[in-house]
């Protein structure tokens, strides 16, 4: 038969008898044991390892400007007492609709950050990667049962999701995503019997939380969609009709789920208008051709060595998982591994998605081999793995304190808000090659108005001088809109029409890395002129000619008429934003 009935494999491990050996020989073990590390403290670890190891430190999770932006919005809420819903951080849009989507985060990364500067955002961002790991290896240890084959496929996802490390509202998308994926196995059982609806439940406040932390909260009805799918599936293929009619059964609790989740994702600041942002923000062309995160897989990046194994692991669990008519599984590693091709965003999803499937496959694969008719040592060799395992896995359930992961997180976070950082890899500040750290007092000067800068700079600046002064563009693209968005690139890469755009919004200072174009114009320009050099950043600032240029083109623009500069100028409204804090 092409596709048996659906049945659950054994596996090497078994949970059920290994209970009551672990209370066993917890009872008989000293209690020096229970302080000893094990393999959920590796997990927990892990993360740290990879950052201040092989990455670059603490700055890699400030690798993304936009921290900043959501720290200035969460401290305007707190300040205000009520979620924006037009714009106040830029000159070039002021009083334009936004939606700051992520507010919860915004708010409470504000506090966080009132009591650490960048230091506990970076701290606090680092903790909960730790604990998605954590759950993603419980999740995959309990899948296939194997406590080896399970930390070390948690170490290849570990390495994909390392790509999307950055101390943004999206951390939480990976812990929930991660809990998601947890309850559903969980509820699904084996497939033999109804899925468990009390687990189910557990997803809707799960969600209401989720909506209001990270826009990607839509990911929990794609994989409520894989198990209705997959038991729709089943039903369509099975000929007995008890068997469709069960399948058919099964299906009522994934839907009602998808329903009452739908149902609290109103609840929200916007309502129904954050689903609609959201569906215009994935679908937009602009988002999809010029924003990082959106670009596909890059197979000569560092993050390719974890991801292409996971890949093709992926794809051979799909076969044998086909084959048993795991359809939901089939769906998870599939679609997941499509959606990572076409934008890396979604490499961490993917790794953890597949994760726990890859790990069962293995499991099954060695547990085959100690009866196949291959070679015998390879046969003895798959013996003794497993025996080791299930002996392994005994010692290693034993109730622990975790006080080797508490210790060691409490240890970096000393250093990490420590007032002299313990080196670069402590230090939490955006790093100064890459940013216009130097360059501040002059962008800070009185007689600086309107700067424009790059995007991933708007975020920057936005951090260090709002509300003393308001950016050009950040880094919320979906609020500036295609057209500007496109106008802005028009600068950045002195296509016709650039200097337009300058003098349509009063440009008066330009902050540019000298890797851009417009950089090696501006200095043969004779409307510029070179105010702060590093190599790092070039300040421009108009010269005489060039405000005299820039009063005709206000003026002929508006038909002989001065230009409203209220429009313009930067607002000093909501003064009660904070100023910068420690380790800014």
């Amino acid at each position: 038969m092409l596709f048996p009935a659906p049945a659950l494999e054994a596996r090497p491990a078994p949970t059920s008898d290994a209970k009551p050996a672990t209370t066993e020989l917890a009872a008989a073990t000293p209690a020096i044991a229970r302080f000893l590390p094990s393999l959920t403290d590796i997990a927990f670890l892990m993360p740290v390892i990879f950052v201040f190891v092989k990455l670059t430190g603490a700055r890699v999770l400030l690798g993304d400007g936009d921290t900043g932006w959501h720290v200035r919005t969460g401290e305007w809420i707190l300040a205000n007492h009520k979620v924006p819903h037009v714009d106040m951080f830029s000159f070039s849009r002021p009083g334009a609709p936004w939606f700051a989507w992520e507010w919860l985060w915004d708010v409470l990364f504000a506090g966080i950050h009132h009591f650490g500067g960048l230091a506990s955002v970076v701290t606090v961002s680092l903790a909960i990667i730790c604990f998605t790991t954590v759950a993603l290896f419980r999740l995959v240890r309990r899948t296939c049962g194997n406590g080896f084959v399970a930390i070390a496929v948690t170490l290849l996802a570990t390495g994909a999701c390392s790509i999307h490390w950055l101390a943004r509202p999206h951390l939480f998308t990976l812990l929930f995503f991660t809990l998601t994926l947890q309850l559903t196995a969980r509820a699904a059982g084996d497939g033999t019997s109804a899925p468990r609806g009390k687990l189910l439940a557990w997803l809707v406040p799960l969600t209401l939380v989720w909506t209001n932390l990270h826009g990607g909260f839509f990911v929990v009805f794609l994989v409520l969609a894989c198990y209705v799918g997959s038991n729709l599936l089943n039903a369509a293929i099975e000929a007995d009709p008890e068997q469709r009619a069960r399948f058919l059964r099964f299906t009522k609790p994934w839907v009602l789920t998808g329903i009452g989740c739908f149902a609290v994702t109103f609840i929200n600041p916007y309502g129904w208008g954050l689903h609609k942002h959201i569906v215009d923000y994935l679908t937009d062309p602009y988002q999809l051709q010029h924003i990082n995160e959106f670009q596909p897989v890059n197979f000569h990046a560092q993050y390719a060595a974890y991801y292409e194994p996971l890949m093709v692991l992926a794809l051979v669990t799909a076969l044998w998982d086909i084959r048993r008519r795991r359809f939901a599984d089939v769906f998870l590693n599939l679609g997941w591994l499509h959606l990572s091709l076409i934008a890396t965003r979604n490499i961490p999803l993917f790794a953890i998605a597949c994760a726990p499937l890859i790990a069962r496959s293995i499991v099954s694969v060695i547990e085959a081999a100690r009866d196949a008719r291959i070679a015998g040592w390879i046969r003895r060799i798959a013996a003794r793995f497993r025996e080791s395992s299930c002996e392994f896995e005994l010692t290693d359930r034993i109730p622990r304190t975790h006080l080797v992961s508490a210790l060691t997180m409490l240890l970096v976070a000393a250093l990490l808000l420590a007032p002299k950082p313990a080196g670069a890899k402590f230090t939490s500040t955006y790093d100064p090659k890459a940013y216009p750290a130097a360059a501040l007092p002059i962008l800070r000067a009185a007689e600086t108005h309107h700067i424009f800068a790059e995007d991933e700079w708007g975020d920057y600046l936005l951090y260090h001088l709002y509300p003393a002064k308001q950016v050009f563009v950040d880094g919320r693209s979906d609020f500036y809109g295609d057209d500007f968005n496109l106008a802005y690139l028009d600068v950045m890469e002195v296509r016709p029409g650039w200097q337009k755009t300058l003098d349509k919004y009063s440009i008066d200072t330009i902050a540019i890395s000298p890797k851009f174009a417009l950089c090696s114009t501006l200095k043969i320009s004779r409307d510029w002129r070179v105010v702060y050099d590093d190599s790092i950043t070039v300040v421009f600032r108009r010269t005489d000619a060039g405000r005299s240029r820039l009063t005709s083109s206000l003026v002929s623009s508006n038909e002989g008429r001065p230009r409203d500069r209220a429009i313009t100028k930067s607002g000093n409204t909501d003064r009660k934003i904070t100023q910068p804090g420690p380790g800014a």
